[in-house]
């Protein structure tokens, strides 16, 4: 029988953050401790709290890369990686035409995800190399890869597809969507939290430093903002979003770019960041006065509320439209100006409820609902996880 402190812990990696959460066998309980490194590769910070949300770790720490802060949190006496390990969960964003569902890792499965991972270059090495690391510090816990694509894989062909030949997709070129494991969490968060919704056409926007929207029906997906790779769709914090193939060429052609200068402007210097050559967060370009972060915000409305109208055009029509993620959960300013725009729809703001940042945020006499649903990603995997190994590796309680 397993200790009291048995857990499965769930690791977020990115290209300059390590998101975590320790979980007992049950994954509906809320999780022994969370936390994350960010800033990492820069000024890295560590934060951890504990199940009754007490912060229990606020330092400054040296982390040059992701594995680094693995290795922070695996040096921690009363850290995620302490007590009874019985697995470890890692989010994947990108998992190929093969990988559609959570996995149990092996050397195969190892392999596939690397061979995909020139297509989510921020996202899947540091998260390969947090699992490696793990694996020989940790040689006899289980490991389960659970993909923000698979939650999409179900899409119709018309949105699946390019206008390109049928040997390309056959090779797995193809609009594969992202932050599955976030709708996934929404789909199900719905029957509770907006349950008028639930079972209907709704539009749910992940708007983070990386964004997208996706078109749910009766909780699940049908179409999806992004495409092949993470670039696609709404403008990012640095990435650049939808964006016509021929500026590629040009790049190439007129200005001598080559494929590592092209990739790194399209993740690195594009997006709120490139727009407004002040900043990639809209919090500061919010707070400013300069010409070109009022038209960075206006374009990432535009864009958000024109989305949500083509993905309207997906499901054959709408009831109902979530925010999630942090720009998502927490910008007032940002969410009545998308529900401005999309009024023509029947989206009627309450601006109280708005102000105050939870539940439903439309009047009541609104023709269309408009909810905040906070998304957890990590749970999504604990639920993965668990559900994969219970019967092999875990008693579940």
């Amino acid at each position: 029988m397993p200790g009291t402190d048995r857990r499965v812990v769930v690791l977020n990696a990115g290209s300059s953050s390590l998101k975590f959460a320790a979980y007992p066998p049950d994954p509906e309980a809320p999780p022994l401790l969370s936390g994350a490194v960010d800033g990492i590769g820069n000024s890295a910070h560590l934060k951890i709290m504990d199940a009754d949300g007490r912060v229990t770790h606020d330092i400054a720490v040296s982390a040059s890369d992701p594995h680094a802060a693995m290795a922070i949190l695996a040096g921690l006496k009363d850290g995620p990686l302490a007590g009874d390990l019985a697995a470890f969960g890692h989010r994947i964003v990108h998992g190929g035409p093969d990988l559609d569902r959570s996995v149990v890792v092996d050397e195969a499965t190892l392999a596939r995800i690397e061979a995909v991972s020139p297509l989510a270059p921020l996202h899947n090495p540091p998260a390969l190399d947090v699992l490696k690391g793990l694996q020989k510090r940790f040689p006899r816990v289980p490991h389960v890869a659970c993909f923000d694509t698979a939650f999409h894989r179900g899409h119709p062909a018309v949105a699946d597809r390019f206008a390109i030949p049928d040997s390309l997709y056959q090779e797995g070129v193809r609009r594969y969507g992202f932050h599955g494991l976030s709708y996934q969490y929404i789909a199900g968060a719905m029957q509770t939290k907006a349950p008028e919704i639930a079972g209907g056409k709704v539009v749910a926007a992940h708007l983070g430093s990386g964004a997208s929207m996706c078109a749910l029906m009766d909780g699940h997906s049908i179409d999806s903002s992004m495409g092949f790779t993470a670039l696609d769709g709404l403008p990012m914090g640095t990435r650049s979003g939808s964006l016509d193939a021929g500026v590629i060429l040009w790049l190439q052609q007129q200005k001598g770019w080559s494929v590592d200068r092209v990739e790194h402007f399209l993740y690195h210097d594009c997006g709120l960041q490139g727009l407004s050559g002040l900043s990639n967060d809209i919090r500061v370009l919010l707070a400013s006065d300069a010409p070109l972060a009022k038209m960075a915000v206006d374009y990432f409305v535009y864009h958000i509320a024109r989305t949500a109208g083509a993905l309207a055009v997906s499901m054959g029509g709408i009831d109902g439209l979530v925010f999630t993620a942090g720009i998502g959960e927490h910008s007032v300013p940002i969410r009545a100006r998308v529900l401005a725009r999309l009024r023509w729809l029947g989206f009627d703001v309450d601006e109280t409820a708005n102000q105050r940042g939870q539940g439903r945020i439309t009047a009541s006499s609104s023709r269309l609902r408009a909810y905040i649903i906070p998304t957890d990603e990590e749970r999504v995997i604990a639920r993965e996880t668990i559900g994969l190994l219970s019967g092999r590796w875990l008693t579940v309680c």
